[in-house]
């Protein structure tokens, strides 16, 4: 149904808003939402650039019944940003400043819209930067990374971005302000309203305002690649580096399948085998990390294991990864990637959780590359099928929903750092319980009783 979104033209907001049909359809889908064919045209799109601005459209809209889903970079993969009920599509990315750096605390304060790369970037001249970026952190914002409570390369040592996120200002349903946290790195003081907003994707308010910790750049830097026999050699050796406490703070898994897609689009060499690549940080001492880690990859029959300090080359070994999701959509022609998978299991089982989606493929002759943050247990795996087969479509969509549930019966997630958004709503009692969806929905009412904002994620339907 849509709305008569007529009334934001009288709102009293410094921000822009368009009715426009091609603005409108631009934010119908995000970089997941493009690959499932999800999504509804919003009514309108509306640009604030401030909390002022949020809190006026929200009241108004929630006084209206107008449903209401943030949007920022649109990099998100499970359709977290993409209307379901049409309505208002509350675009942040022009609340996009960093407003203060505080080096001697250790903090910035910034707005939402902002890109993971500007606050690097800002920081770098303080000699600071903030360790859990994602992947895309160049392309995506910090609210979008917020509210999925994204991770990345970095998490195996430095966390996720929830991990560093002191406080919050965010705008709830009926337009009302709130505060979490404070710039003390602790607090016991009441409920911690911030962790609820923490990968709630817009579902129970929207944030305007983050006070973030960060650290100061390792003085020492080396990066590097392993090459193993077998993925399965590959995956004990990751397991056994993390266990073993080598201070790592990226280790990432490719097998061949993705060394070879990788390869394709990025031009690069990565011999088409299961390699993973490492890098350490260090103020001190990094020599004593690497000889660590090598003496345990070789226990597990590594073929090669070469470092490197130079920034040049260091690129060169981080580039394919970074790649993979646009590697992965462009490679044949004919096969197309359903939906990225985006699972997450206990460390020890890193192993199996792969063994097992590498079955799935050889059983179902599908294409199934597998990859990603190895250290923290989070696999990335696409299943490329030919999508004018519908045989072959229902079979892939088929094998998917087995590797999630397989990395659930592990003691698993169905979703390390993507978010549930649209893609993961059905996994969503199996994982926790009907008594947690049922408080989930609960918290949800007390945020959002009329059901405002960003309605259709999350939960899976009545």
């Amino acid at each position: 149904m849509t709305h008569d979104c007529g009334f934001l033209s009288d709102l009293d907001i410094d921000g822009e808003v368009s009715f426009g049909a091609s603005v409108r359809e631009t934010h119908a889908a995000d970089f997941g939402a493009d690959e499932r064919g999800i999504g509804v045209d919003p009514d309108a799109v509306v640009w604030p650039t401030s909390t002022d601005d949020v809190s006026t459209i929200l009241a108004a809209a929630n006084d209206r019944g107008v449903p209401v889903t943030p949007y920022a970079a649109g990099t998100g993969l499970e359709g977290n940003a993409v209307p379901q009920e049409h309505g208002i599509s509350l675009d942040l990315t022009r609340m996009d400043d960093v407003l203060e750096v505080r080096p001697a605390d250790l903090q910035i304060d910034v707005q939402p819209g902002v890109l993971g790369s500007a606050v690097d970037d800002a920081l770098a001249q303080e000699g600071l930067f903030f360790p859990p970026l994602p992947s895309s952190g160049e392309i995506s914002t910090i609210g979008g990374m917020i509210a999925t409570d994204a991770g990345g390369m970095q998490t195996v040592k430095y966390g996720e971005v929830g991990d560093w996120v002191l406080g919050l200002e965010a705008v709830l349903a009926d337009g009302s302000v709130i505060r979490t946290g404070s710039n003390a790195v602790k607090t016991s003081s009441g409920y911690n309203l911030g962790s609820l907003l923490l990968g709630s994707e817009g579902t129970l308010g929207v944030i305007t305002r983050a006070t973030l910790e960060v650290a100061g750049r390792p003085e020492q830097v080396r990066s590097g690649r392993a090459i193993f026999p077998s993925l399965e050699d590959a995956a004990a050796a990751v397991h056994d580096a993390v266990r073993s406490g080598v201070d790592v703070a990226r280790i990432e898994l490719v097998d061949e399948t993705s060394a070879k897609i990788a390869n394709a689009y990025s031009d690069t060499d990565i011999p088409e085998a299961a390699v993973a690549f490492v890098e350490f940080h260090a103020n001190h001492g990094i020599q004593n990390e690497v000889d660590f880690c090598r003496s345990i990859f070789e226990a597990h029959d590594v073929d090669s294991f070469e470092t490197t300090e130079e920034s040049a080359a260091m690129s060169d070994i981080w580039q394919a990864r970074r790649d993979m999701a646009y590697a992965i959509q462009l490679y044949d022609p004919v096969l197309t990637p359903i939906h990225p998978g985006d699972v997450t299991v206990p460390i020890s089982q890193l192993p199996a959780i792969i063994g097992y989606a590498k079955d799935l493929a050889a059983e179902h002759d599908l294409l199934i590359p597998c990859f990603g943050h190895a250290g923290d247990g989070n696999v990335h795996y696409s299943i490329l099928v030919d999508d004018s087969d519908p045989g072959e479509v229902e079979v892939g969509e088929r094998v998917y929903a087995q590797i999630v549930e397989k990395a659930i019966d592990l003691g698993g997630t169905s979703t390390g750092e993507h978010g549930i958004g649209l893609g993961k709503r059905d996994f969503l009692e199996r994982e926790h319980g009907e008594a947690a969806v049922r408080t989930m929905r609960a918290v949800k009412d007390a945020f959002d009783p009329n059901g405002t904002l960003n309605p259709g994620k999350i939960f899976p339907d009545d």
